[in-house]
């Protein structure tokens, strides 16, 4: 046998279908755990597209992880098939505003996405035309092919401005579609993203608003049993599963957490060259997971933002970390990062506004104060990670 034939498992001693341990994995019906309620809600918000009729426009509120994007996902599935009984064709489109957070990618990707050439005889190039000639290339692919679509923007709190949303909804009361009807679900991690809208969208946008709670230790542990199957049978001790739903359910209650942890703890069996993924491995498979959902919340943050976070995570670290701390405080220390770093260190103004970014991405929690006539009002600042976890991160993307 040659080194080539060593370096490759030929079995996986752990996993037999590992895709189901993945977050964009969408479950079958019943591997939906929890969600009965909202799913419920939903697909009456809905149910008008199967007659051909305008859908109500949703908004969806929710932390990381509460199902919201599964559900919406599921629900649009099943309309497809159920209004093709009724003899209506309908269709939906997923646009991650993450990543596809102008007007024009957005709208490249709805069309994109929906556009049959073969039948429309439209081209959606990935670039290289006008914003305008996009939407009126929509319009074509939706009249010519669809009696209703749905447009799901998710974590439409990243999207630039709220003109996508402006011509999504009115665009058949605006006359630029004769034939489809358009529903958009929006859904956002931030509750106070309606407040940020434009009120002339936000009339016509938040017909129905949802909120998805954070999913209890029962529940976790029921989306985990769902998905035990990824592992060969006997593998999988016993006290894992409550141990890791326990620990998600404590903290966040997020099933993508508490799945990146069933996950991580099998992987560690794998590499360890355990016959069975045991309950000691949660732990360390928490730790792994949390480290890698950071590094990928702060990739890409600009190196002051990373500055910042690192004095507020000092001071966390040096005085606990449940602590708040003033503005002022954590300037005085990314002045010091920032010298160390060999910087020239940004405004208090601009550092006010770094923290503010932290916040919105739910790094860090910001509660407002008032001192008196002697002090004025003040805001302060509290790390929501872990700091031991964040300086891990901070030091890795150095």
């Amino acid at each position: 046998m040659s080194d080539a034939d060593d370096l490759f498992i030929r079995e996986d001693p752990v996993f037999v279908n590992k895709e189901l341990l993945e977050i964009n994995h969408l479950p079958d019906e019943g591997r939906i755990v929890g969600r009965d309620a909202e799913i419920s809600q939903l697909a009456n918000a809905v149910n008008p597209a199967i007659f051909g009729q305008s859908p109500s426009n949703v908004l969806i509120y929710g932390k990381t992880g509460t199902g919201k994007s599964l559900c919406a996902k599921y629900v649009s599935g099943r309309l497809i098939d159920t209004a093709e009984e009724e003899g209506v064709t309908t269709d939906f489109a997923y646009v991650d505003c993450a990543q596809d957070s102008t007007e024009t990618q957005a709208v490249q990707t709805i069309a994109s996405s929906l556009n049959d050439p073969e039948q429309t005889g439209v081209n959606i190039p990935d670039k290289g035309i006008a914003t305008a000639t996009y939407y009126k290339r929509l319009w074509t692919i939706l009249d010519e092919c669809y009696d209703v679509v749905l447009v799901i923007l998710d974590e439409i709190d990243k999207l630039d401005s709220d003109d996508i949303l402006m011509q999504l909804s009115r665009a058949g009361e605006a006359g630029k579609l004769t034939d489809c009807k358009i529903g958009v679900i929006g859904i956002s991690n931030k509750i106070k993203y309606k407040d940020r809208m434009d009120e002339r969208v936000k009339s016509s946008l938040c017909e129905r608003e949802f909120v998805f709670p954070p999913y209890d230790a029962a529940q976790l542990g029921d989306i985990m049993q769902a998905r035990s199957d990824a592992f060969r049978e006997g593998v999988l001790d016993d006290s894992v599963i409550p141990r890791a739903a326990a620990l998600a359910a404590r903290e966040h209650g997020d099933a993508r957490k508490a799945i990146d942890i069933l996950r991580y703890a099998g992987e560690i069996a794998q590499s360890t060259g355990a016959e069975v993924v045991q309950e000691d491995f949660v732990v360390q498979a928490r730790q792994r997971a949390e480290t890698d959902r950071f590094r990928e919340l702060i990739r890409g943050s600009t190196p002051h933002a990373r500055y910042v976070l690192q004095a507020l995570t000092l001071l966390s670290l040096n005085e606990g970390d449940d602590e708040a701390f003033r503005t002022t405080r954590i300037y005085e220390l990314y002045e010091q990062v920032c010298r160390q770093e060999g910087s020239e260190s940004l405004s208090l103004r601009r550092v006010r506004d770094l923290l503010k970014e932290h916040a919105f991405l739910d790094v860090i929690e910001q509660s407002r104060h008032s001192g008196g006539s002697a002090e004025g009002s003040y805001t302060e600042h509290r790390l929501l990670e872990d700091p031991e976890v964040v300086q891990s991160v901070l030091m890795d993307t150095e």
